[in-house]
């Protein structure tokens, strides 16, 4: 008889009739009809040449023959099991997978709608998302420990490729106890370099954006600097001090009137938002997926 002939289902009812002592408890732990289970267990007997089962008027039960077989039915069965579980995880290691390198601000202002929207469309997709600021995520595109990365930093790394998904602007903010929410006229850039600011670290975009709009004049040391774009704001409502931020993150805020955005005469600090990744130019697969909703939904 060859490997082939062998059904699964079979020496499973083997092995049921040793655990239950009958063919007629196997075949209904097995949830089959007992003359099937009966018929099929003839069939393997007729097939390894051997009686496997002595059927008595109180039951069946099985041979020493039946018993030997059973052991290794048991094997085979556990091994089956294994091979099931080994094919699982093959699946689950070759589902789609994307790993989503951004920016504080992109990643607490704008990602989690983003891949709301885009896991919505793509269930199977398995998605990481990691929160640096821009420089440490150029860094990681660069060296591919990330598929895609959102950035919001005035300079890309060179043998990078980017593309724009978006727009921002910094603003200068206050809290509404602030004495500059009561000025008539602008700061000027002067008076802005030359105040301590709520900042963020060196390497994040909006620090980066900042520093190279005010290089040409006189700076004052940081009042605090902060690691994120929360924490910020949540300085600037304790009355901490003035920050420089991004609209994105002090909307709700402005609209309730808790802070005041302050003019600066002849500075305006517009951002583009891009993604951007490594070679070859032509993105694709779930990173491709993910810039295309972005961009639909920025156009829309």
């Amino acid at each position: 008889m060859g490997i082939g002939q062998l059904q699964l289902a079979t020496l499973e009812l083997l092995v049921g009739v040793e655990v239950h002592g009958s063919v007629g408890a196997a075949s209904r732990a097995a949830g089959v009809a007992q003359s099937n289970a009966s018929r099929s267990l003839k069939q393997l007997e007729r097939h390894l040449g051997v009686r496997l089962i002595e059927r008595r008027p109180t039951g069946s039960v099985l041979t020493a023959h039946g018993t030997v077989v059973a052991h290794w039915a048991q094997r085979i069965l556990a091994d089956a099991d294994k091979l099931l579980e080994v094919a699982g995880g093959l699946r689950a290691d070759s589902s789609p997978q994307l790993t989503v390198s951004a920016s504080m601000t992109v990643a607490e202002q704008l990602m989690p709608r983003w891949l709301v929207e885009f896991r919505s469309a793509n269930p199977g997709v398995s998605i990481h998302l990691q929160m640096h600021n821009s420089a440490h995520v150029l860094e990681l595109v660069s060296e591919g420990k990330c598929d895609i990365g959102f950035v919001e930093s005035p300079t890309i790394r060179r043998g990078l490729h980017s593309v724009v998904v978006g727009h921002d602007e910094l603003i200068v903010v206050v809290h509404r106890s602030h004495p500059w929410a009561r000025r008539r006229h602008p700061l000027t850039i002067t008076e802005l370099a030359a105040t301590p600011l709520v900042v963020r670290e060196p390497g994040s975009g909006t620090r980066i954006t900042l520093d190279v709009a005010l290089r040409e004049f006189p700076r004052a040391e940081p009042l605090l600097e902060l690691a994120s774009a929360a924490a910020i704001r949540a300085s600037v409502l304790d009355g901490v001090g003035p920050a420089v931020m991004s609209t994105l993150t002090v909307a709700e805020q402005l609209n309730s009137g808790e802070l005041h955005r302050i003019e600066v005469d002849g500075l305006a600090l517009p951002r583009t938002l891009r993604a951007v990744w490594r070679p070859p130019r032509r993105l694709e697969g779930p990173a491709a997926g993910l810039v295309r909703m972005i961009q639909r939904s920025g156009r829309s």
